[in-house]
């Protein structure tokens, strides 16, 4: 017989996780009220005469901190990353050794200091997150024997009945069984207007219903869908992205052995060996440590000033670099949202569009939206229809007075008129809605995608913030990605494009520079992980492109894209200051502490002057 678990140790387990989940968030913030409680127990303890109790205060909190720093040292050398906070190590532990405990103590204060900084910018990044990734869809309506009930996606599985609703997102991958489909899979491909799928089709998952409601059966679980199979190449682009180094860090190996040389002539010419610490104390990297966090967070403070979030200050760094842009089209260029650009008609074209949005008053399609809006723009006075019968996802027809008008797609309007040969239009760049007037066509709508209002002047920004080539990369038609690539002045456009094919891509755009990819939607999900630097922009799919991305664009506005670059770009110059003036003024003090000017305990109080100052320095990039 199998034993059966007992609740109360799954409830242990998970009250341990929780505990153990709640010490890694913490851990920054206690090794630094640790250090600085010793420092300031200890100097109290020995100002009043308890030199035992401040030794062994002072110890306890440089131990805690310098034990700290062994695990993150060698675990940051188990990947092959060499770090600062190796001479930090050295720096305490040599105080220790030698009984310079107040010396030690001030440098645990300094680098635990660093530790909370890193952790703070890290966990604001991540709490900007929580409202954007709660909008993804969590629920499917199955149907039962008992009626409807809402059910969490991750327990549909294959032949579940289910119903999506009007605005619902479609769960996981199915058939239709019942009712046309229209749908918006404009998260999906970048087609920004609806598509008709009938019974018996196959949809995906990600798509959203504009038009009525209809049933499906599943046909595989959330796991296996489109949407998860996105999710998964989300992980695996993000897994092989490159690693980014913190700025100090790049100069460790020749800064350590600088400082190694020069601690050990200093002992060997003078026979003092306490000047080993003298020497690593001022050497001790606490500028840099504390000052390119203080730098790198600053900009990200500033950037989510104007309303663009930044998920960590290495994020940031990268930023800097970037001089390549990829954009999707749908949503991000364009306003993804289709409008009326021309009207063709023998007749006058305001009586046509006041026809046809009369009729189009009674259909909820959103293209029907469209014409009634545009016919309100241009002041029209619309009539009540009757007598209306609507085909979803085809067309509309009805009375207007004693005219009977129809609207909707070529086939729906032919088959109204009689036989005819269908007009070439605006070929295949434009949407076309057909108008027959009592069994007549009489023109024909155009709608198109336009293109956003800010996008001209926020790719001229980011041509003057240093960027040197723009791509277009959409799932969308050849056609229309051409011409938004035209009007635009980019330098490639690739179209019709599998989210897979966007993350080659991205990477094919590599060879000319730090990569940025900009999109909206699902299927940009993979080639914003892909990216040195993803960014997520638009309201309707902003979560689904949020999780893959490394920056969001908060307030729709492409203008601030170009305003975090600058913003990057100058903080990670006063981050580069803060490490150059740092190095110089610590070789500096290491040359006087070799010559013995400076007692290890001098030499710790003089790196605090060194730290204010240059702290100061990364504090203007706020």
């Amino acid at each position: 017989m199998s034993e059966i678990a007992d609740p109360s140790d799954k409830a242990d387990v998970n009250r341990r996780s929780s505990i153990y989940s709640l010490i890694l968030r913490t851990w920054p913030t206690l090794l630094l009220v640790l250090a600085a409680t010793g420092l300031a127990a200890g100097a109290l303890l020995q100002w009043f005469a308890f030199p035992s109790w401040s030794v062994l205060i002072l110890v306890g909190a440089t131990v805690a901190v310098l034990s700290a720093l062994v695990l993150e040292v060698l675990f940051s050398l188990r990947k092959g990353e060499f770090g600062l906070d190796i001479i930090a190590a050295l720096s305490m532990g040599a105080a220790l050794w030698f009984g310079e405990y107040l010396a030690s103590a001030i440098i645990a204060v300094m680098y635990a200091g660093g530790q909370f900084l890193e952790s703070y910018a890290q966990k604001r990044a991540e709490s900007g997150m929580t409202e954007l990734l709660a909008r993804a869809p969590r629920l499917a309506l199955r149907i039962t024997n008992a009626g409807l009930s809402d059910v969490p996606i991750a327990q549909v599985v294959p032949g579940d009945k289910l119903l999506v609703r009007k605005g619902d997102v479609i769960p996981v991958d199915g058939r239709i069984d019942g009712g046309l489909a229209v749908l918006n899979e404009a998260a999906l491909t970048g087609e920004s207007l609806p598509v008709r799928r009938d019974p018996g089709q196959m949809i995906m998952s990600g798509a959203s219903n504009v038009g009525d409601a209809f049933e499906m059966t599943a046909v595989c679980s959330a796991t296996e869908s489109t949407y998860a199979g996105i999710v998964r190449l989300i992980a695996q682009a993000r897994s092989s992205k490159a690693h980014m180094s913190r700025i100090a860090d790049r100069y460790a190996l020749a800064f350590l052995a600088l400082t190694l040389t020069i601690a050990g002539l200093a002992a060997f010419l003078s026979a003092d060996p306490t000047r080993i610490v003298a020497v690593l104390v001022v050497a001790t990297p606490c500028p840099l440590i504390l000052a390119v966090p203080v730098a790198l967070v600053a900009g990200m403070s500033k950037s989510a000033r104007t309303g663009v979030l930044i998920k960590g200050a290495g994020v940031l760094e990268t930023l800097a670099a970037i001089t390549v842009v990829v954009f999707d089209k749908t949503g991000t260029l364009t306003t993804g949202e289709p409008t009326v650009t021309r009207i063709e008609t023998d007749l006058d074209p305001d009586e046509l569009l006041a026809l046809a949005a009369s009729v189009d008053q009674a259909s909820a399609h959103t293209v029907g939206r469209t014409v009634v809006e545009e016919a309100k723009r241009r002041g029209l006075r619309l009539s009540k229809p009757v007598m209306v019968t609507e085909v979803a996802g085809e067309g509309i027809e009805g009375f207007i007075g004693d005219r009977k008008v129809a609207v909707g797609g070529w086939s729906f309007v032919a088959a109204r008129v009689g036989h005819m040969a269908q007009p070439l239009g605006a070929a295949r760049r434009s949407a076309m809605i057909y108008v027959a007037v009592d069994g007549n066509c009489a023109g024909m709508i155009l709608l198109e995608d336009p293109i956003r209002s800010d996008a001209p002047s926020a790719i001229e920004n980011l041509r003057q913030s240093g960027v040197k080539r723009f791509t277009l990369a959409t799932g969308d038609r050849k056609e229309v990605a051409s011409a938004v690539g035209g009007a635009l002045r980019l330098d490639a456009v690739k179209a019709e494009l599998t989210p897979m094919e966007k993350v080659e891509t991205v990477k094919m755009e590599a060879k000319y520079g730090r990569v940025m990819m900009v999109g909206d939607g699902v299927n940009d999900g993979p080639a914003l992980a892909a990216a040195d630097v993803g960014v997520a922009v638009g309201q309707r799919n902003l979560a689904a492109a949020a999780e893959a991305a490394d920056v969001v664009l908060l307030r729709n506005d492409l203008r601030h894209i170009a305003t975090s670059l600058d913003i990057a770009r100058r903080s990670r110059t006063i981050a580069l200051q803060s490490v150059y003036s740092g190095i110089g003024l610590s070789v500096l003090a290491m040359i006087v502490a070799s010559f013995g000017y400076l007692t290890p305990v001098q030499g710790a109080l003089l790196q605090e002057v060194i730290d204010i100052a240059v702290i100061f320095n990364a504090l203007r990039a706020l």
